[in-house]
């Protein structure tokens, strides 16, 4: 394994990691104003004028890439949908972070529109693709441990996808942001389980060819 793809793992831990540190920081209160119960986080990273919230946004979207790649380095069985659809929530945040939303009580723009589509790819993405992976890991040896959590939070994110679309339809926007908040803690859990595990199978293989006769 080269150099640079024994850095894949590493990497998607600092950047999910820092990402993580980031939105948090962004949630206080860039506007007093704003409730984070009502409020979403992309109308948060329009009111945050550091742009710590994008940062953040941005850094998950890395962050994930650096992981997808680093999985299938490691032989992980996430080829095909899986893949995709981890690839289409990467580069979703990417664009999200870059292209802002409108501020609250503002007309949607061409901007916001792209915004609000591409975050719900991601939304969607993540959780679908953990519930392609759920038989996968099960029927791998390396990755059997994970699967049952991996399954779990793929039934959490899903069921906050269902939830956050009625809040957001038919529910008049009531508590959309503590609906969104738990759904992207689910999908943030998700990555991280994927990223540990890989660390660890990356240390064991690491020590095993550490401790090998010379022949």
């Amino acid at each position: 394994m080269a150099p640079l793809k024994r850095l894949y793992p590493l990497l998607a831990c600092s950047l999910i990691l820092f990402s993580v540190v980031a939105l948090v920081v962004g949630q206080f209160d860039p506007d007093p104003y704003l409730d984070p119960m009502n409020v979403t986080i992309s109308e948060y990273a329009v009111a945050d004028r550091g742009g710590v919230t994008e940062m953040a946004m941005a850094a998950m979207g890395l962050g994930s890439f650096a992981l997808l790649a680093g999985l299938r380095v490691a032989g992980a069985p996430v080829r095909g949908m899986p893949e995709r659809l981890m690839m289409v929530w990467s580069g979703a945040l990417i664009v999200a972070a870059i292209i802002p939303t409108t501020p609250i009580g503002m007309d949607m723009t061409l901007t916001a529109q792209i915004h609000r589509y591409v975050s719900v790819a991601a939304f969607v993405s993540l959780p679908a693709a953990a519930a392609l992976l759920v038989p996968r890991l099960a029927a791998d040896e390396r990755w059997k441990a994970v699967a049952r959590p991996v399954e779990w939070l793929a039934l959490a994110g899903g069921l906050g996808v269902l939830a956050i679309t009625y809040v957001a339809l038919p529910g008049d926007r009531v508590m959309i942001g503590l609906v969104e908040r738990g759904l992207l803690a689910a999908e943030v859990a998700l990555l991280a389980l994927l990223a540990a595990r890989l660390v660890r199978l990356q240390w064991v293989r690491m020590r095993a060819t550490s401790l090998a006769p010379i022949s």
